[in-house]
């Protein structure tokens, strides 16, 4: 039974064109896939995300050139999810958050009774009723006293 006309039949065929890793789908492009694509017909949606588990029919692997390019028809939107593994990259108001954090560590401490917000009668016009500060938190006296 294992032969045909031609011979016997070999199980598997040695071959250097087939990888286990997958491809980008986009033609001629042989880099390996990291994003997959799918398209949601009825919402006019293109949804990018990270590599699939297993190859489905209706998806298209996309290399990281061929992901970061990738455009939509006219009316349709491109929702590109992450997939939270990948390090995110800082926004401006992160940027912004750290540099103030590195101001605020950077100042001399200050003193309870000279000026600035601790005394009470700095430039800033802080509130009379402020006790003390520590970043952007104040310590307040007490309406009562």
């Amino acid at each position: 039974m294992g032969e045909s006309r031609r011979g016997p039949l070999k199980s598997a065929v040695p071959s250097n064109i087939v990888s286990p890793v997958r491809r980008c789908s986009r033609t001629a492009c042989g880099r390996s896939a990291v994003a997959t694509l799918t398209y949601v017909y009825a919402d006019s949606t293109a949804v990018l995300g990270p590599l699939a588990t297993y190859a489905e029919p209706h998806c298209y692997d996309l290399c990281a050139e061929h992901s970061e390019r990738l455009t939509a028809p006219r009316g349709w939107e491109v929702v590109r999810l992450t997939d939270g593994s990948a390090p995110a990259r800082p926004s401006g108001d992160d940027l912004e958050a750290l540099a103030n954090a590195v101001r605020e560590a950077a100042r001399p401490p200050e003193r309870p009774g000279g000026p600035g917000p601790g005394g009470g009668s700095g430039p800033r016009g802080v509130d009379q009723g402020e006790v003390g500060r520590r970043g952007h938190l104040r310590v307040l006296r007490s309406p009562d006293s």
